[in-house]
């Protein structure tokens, strides 16, 4: 604690704010990341010289810019929250609605943020569980954007959960890391498998084996059932809702590691047992 709880919890919402402002970019960008570099892999295992890829494009080049017009987003018209509020949520230079996505993103990692630092305190804890949140928070969108699950953040989640643990940094000891990990993956993967013989079929992704794993590493085994249950409560409820809606996209699919990184985030927030509590049985 460097002030007072509240006032941690404060500053660590506005951080928050900040993380989400650099997680839009994340998910708008990683996806595309990943497409010219298989592109480029694709090229050089069939023998062929890649693609002029353009001028470079990560992360951080080139600086954000509407989709629509090309203008060059100013730094206070990026400034969270504040600026799509003054900016009334359309583009300064050609008036394009801006999506309500990036401040509902914004907004969210900074609520998760300062839930943590509430909850857990301004220390390693609190810490871990933030970037925690930050990172189911960019899965679950690109998820449901690409139905991708990049390796690129599932694998750090996974080794993050494991470290953390073997560090004593969470409340979590080793062992049930570990093994959460390891049933986290093989659970789904037994599922899919056995799913692929009686259908031929592919249920779901490998992607999905690893979010799972990752959420083992951070939760535990025990928390395995309970998480799973959430997963499908919430992705019943949803899907129930779209295809009511007429929403569903096309092949009429909804890719589950959304609901398993909001079954994460209902577990850190209300306890992984929270659902069971819901149903009658006890955690």
């Amino acid at each position: 604690m460097l002030l007072s709880p509240v006032a941690d919890a404060v500053i660590a919402g506005v951080f928050g704010l900040l993380v989400g402002s650099f997680l839009n970019v994340v998910i708008y960008r990683l996806p595309k990341m990943l497409e010219r570099q298989w592109a480029a892999e694709c090229a050089q295992m069939q023998g062929q010289e890649a693609a002029d890829a353009g001028p470079p494009f990560n992360l951080v080049t080139p600086r954000s810019r509407c989709r629509q017009c090309a203008h060059m987003i100013r730094w206070y018209e990026n400034i969270p929250l504040v600026s799509y509020a003054v900016l009334r949520g359309k583009c300064s230079n050609c008036g394009t609605p801006i999506g309500l996505r990036y401040p509902i993103v914004e907004a969210a990692t900074g609520g998760l943020f300062a839930f943590c630092i509430a909850h857990w305190g301004l220390g390693l804890e609190g810490v871990a569980w933030c970037v925690f949140s930050a990172a189911i928070l960019a899965l679950a969108l690109i998820d449901w954007d690409t139905t991708l699950l990049p390796d690129d953040i599932t694998q750090p989640l996974l080794w993050g959960g494991l470290i953390v643990a073997a560090l004593g940094w969470t409340r979590l000891p080793l062992s049930t890391a570990v093994w959460g990990a390891v049933w986290g993956y093989m659970s789904l993967w037994i599922v899919y498998q056995a799913f692929r013989l009686l259908t031929g079929k592919e249920g779901m992704g490998y992607g999905d084996f690893k979010l799972f794993a990752a959420l083992g590493a951070w939760f535990g085994w025990q928390a395995l059932v309970p998480i799973i249950l959430m997963a499908s409560v919430i992705g019943a409820a949803i899907g129930i809702v779209m295809k009511l809606s007429d929403a569903l996209r096309e092949g009429r699919y909804v890719p589950f590691g959304p609901f398993l990184a909001l079954a994460g985030l209902t577990g850190m927030i209300f306890g992984p047992g929270a659902i069971l509590g819901v149903l009658g049985v006890r955690y």
